[in-house]
């Protein structure tokens, strides 16, 4: 580590710093986060990207007082080091250590959370309102990616801060990526914006000279702005964000540490809204990322010699089997169209788009539309499936409701990532879907119990004229086989896999496996557990319940979801509405608060979702109420 770097205990300490100082910084930041994330794993190209911005934006203002707002949050890590968290760095994603997002708990200096994209210029434009209805005088500046620029939040948030006028600084930072490589029309928009570097310098020249030409009256005065605005139109087609009521500087070199500290220096005089465009490289520093920006968005551990991901043998990941099966079902079907929001890489989806390009439909950080350009594809006869991680599906919750299914559509809807998902903490773990989907009327919700059910989940889903959404975990499969004719499943049918007379746990998901393992140690113990593989969470398997309460008497449910609304609600839910009042119920999931950043496993075992917590939990409750009388 160079000796600059030691130095660095606060954005303070930069004040003083000449420009050879700063670039020298600049690589000293680059190899800390190559070494930091090689061995923790973390997003390394979207910090590699805005070494320089982050240099700037600290040399220029005053952190905390002056406020700076990350999208989405997976390029904060520069900002993490200059703020105090330099010796701690060593930490990230690590248990106890710091976040791989900003969190207003962990620093002053992290201003808002984020972990989803799009937020930025919303929760800037509020701090910003805020500042002026308290009479304070500090900057806010809101940072946004080109990728996230394609989600809407980001334009309802334009439109409304260049209707107010007022004082807020945005930047883009456009480096033509968000995970995959950005789509859509604001795509190419910004393209051709790159390709007019000269807008800004023509446009300050033709200003100069209309201002320079006496008042003849209106009519000239008139007819000098509509030659203006027609050059402004001409250079760079739309100027979208001058038409918003933003002052536009741009584009500028965003690894250029004196062009950015220049115009940063020129907005603080600017009234309004300003918006600054910086072109970046994501993985700017490190070969291996420049040239595979996609594959260190988001990296697990890796060789920094030759950038080759440290791998460990084991099965194929559920994301893997659902993108191979998708392919083997879209040969048969043609009506199956497959669509997903900037990952096509990270669902599974990039055999589908290259078997079936025009059958595959990418619609960028847009989860919204997504799910309703799905409903309306289904409407026609298609059959889409929908592939998103659990977390972001969350963003279209409404469309989920009131366009799939009111309307009792066929669409069907991959949930990636689903249950507690390790370092990236509390705004990736896919926790809520349960509960947030299962009270929906005509929704189906099934979770399998390993790779190889998921095959035939998905197969069965194309057979329904309903909506259907399958959850499944991050990571690799069981290593199970995977049998090459599919069967379909019995809706709302659950699947006893060992008979047991003390207790039966009525499992779902990635949990039945681990409740196997807990009911092995519960025969050492003496208590002989049935376990049930539950399949669905909607319809729940009311049959399979009565017997259950009948002959043995004592319920518990597992589930890797919160449990307020959960499974375990639905099955007591169930159990009321039956009167089955004497039934002794256990619900085993995760409680009412956010869970932490950390390796998947160490948090299952912290609350208790472990064989071996189960295993403790069941013990007492069966040795206090004993079986059923």
């Amino acid at each position: 580590m160079g000796k600059l770097l030691d130095g660095i205990n606060g954005p303070q300490d930069l004040k003083n710093f000449s420009m050879g100082q700063l670039e020298k910084l600049a690589g000293e930041i680059r190899e800390l986060l190559i070494h930091t994330v090689s061995a923790n794993g973390g997003h390394l190209a979207p910090n590699l990207g805005v070494v320089e911005l982050t240099l700037a934006l600290h040399k220029a203002f005053d952190s905390p007082k002056d406020k700076f707002i990350w999208d989405v949050g997976h390029q904060a890590y520069v900002h993490k080091i200059l703020t105090g968290r330099r010796e701690t760095f060593s930490t990230l994603r690590k248990t106890g250590g710091i976040s791989g997002f900003p969190k207003r708990c962990e620093s002053q200096h992290d201003a808002f959370g984020a972990g989803h994209s799009s937020t930025s210029i919303s929760s800037a434009l509020g701090i910003a309102l805020a500042r002026d209805i308290s009479g304070d005088k500090y900057n806010v500046i809101g940072v946004i990616g080109d990728g996230s620029l394609t989600g809407g939040q980001a334009y309802e948030a334009l439109n409304h801060a260049g209707h107010l006028g007022i004082n807020l600084t945005v930047i883009l930072n456009d480096n033509e990526m968000s995970i995959a490589k950005n789509v859509g029309a604001m795509s190419e928009y910004l393209a051709k914006m790159r390709t007019a570097p000269t807008y800004s310098k023509v446009k300050h020249d033709l200003e100069y000279l209309l201002r320079r030409i006496p008042a003849i009256g209106d009519t000239v005065a008139k007819t000098a702005e509509r030659v203006k605005d027609s050059l402004k139109y001409l250079l760079v087609p739309g100027m979208l964000f001058e038409e918003l009521g933003f002052t536009y500087f741009g584009p500028i070199d965003g690894h250029n540490i004196p062009s950015i500290l220049d115009v940063l220096d020129k907005t603080k005089s600017v009234q309004g809204p300003v918006l600054i465009h910086l072109l970046t490289q994501k993985g700017k520093g490190y070969t291996p990322a420049e040239c595979n920006p996609d594959k260190f968005h988001g990296v697990n551990p890796f060789c920094i010699e030759t950038g080759e991901v440290i791998k460990t043998e084991g099965a194929p990941s559920y994301t893997q089997v659902f993108g191979d099966t998708l392919v083997k079902l879209a040969e048969q079907n043609p009506n199956i169209v497959a669509i997903t929001a900037a990952m096509p890489e990270g669902t599974g989806l990039k055999k589908f788009c290259a078997k079936y390009p025009k059958r595959f439909f990418d619609v960028g950080i847009a989860e919204q539309h997504a799910v309703t350009l799905a409903a309306g594809m289904a409407t026609q006869g298609k059959r889409p499936v929908v592939a998103i991680y659990s977390t972001f599906m969350q963003r279209g919750y409404d469309q989920i409701l009131h366009d799939v299914c009111l309307q009792n559509l066929p669409v069907i809807f991959m949930l990636d990532r689903a249950g507690i998902v390790g370092e990236d903490g509390a705004t990736h773990h896919g926790v809520f879907d349960y509960s947030f989907l299962r009270h929906i009327p005509n929704m189906v919700v099934m979770a399998p119990k390993d790779e190889d059910e998921l095959q035939h989940m998905l197969y069965t889903a194309t057979k329904l004229n309903e909506p259907v959404a399958i959850r499944y975990p991050r990571g690799n499969g069981l290593g199970v086989e995977l049998k090459q004719e599919f069967t379909r499943l019995e809706i709302g049918k659950a699947e006893e896999l060992q008979p047991g007379k003390d207790v039966v746990f009525l499992a779902v998901g990635t949990m039945v496996e681990t409740c196997r393992s807990a009911a092995r140690l519960l025969a050492e113990k003496g208590i002989a557990a049935s376990v049930v593989n539950a399949r669905f969470v909607k319809p729940l398997d009311g049959q399979a319940i009565r017997q259950l309460a009948r002959d043995i008497g004592i319920i518990v449910t597992v589930e890797d979801n919160v449990l307020a609304g959960g499974f375990g609600s639905a099955v007591l839910e169930y159990i009321n509405s039956q009167n089955l009042n004497w039934v002794k119920v256990l619900r085993l999931g995760l409680p009412d608060k956010y869970i932490e950043h950390g390796p998947r496993s160490y948090l299952l075992t912290q609350y208790g979702l472990d064989s071996q917590g189960i295993t403790t939990s069941v013990e007492a409750f069966v040795r206090q109420f004993g079986a059923k009388k």
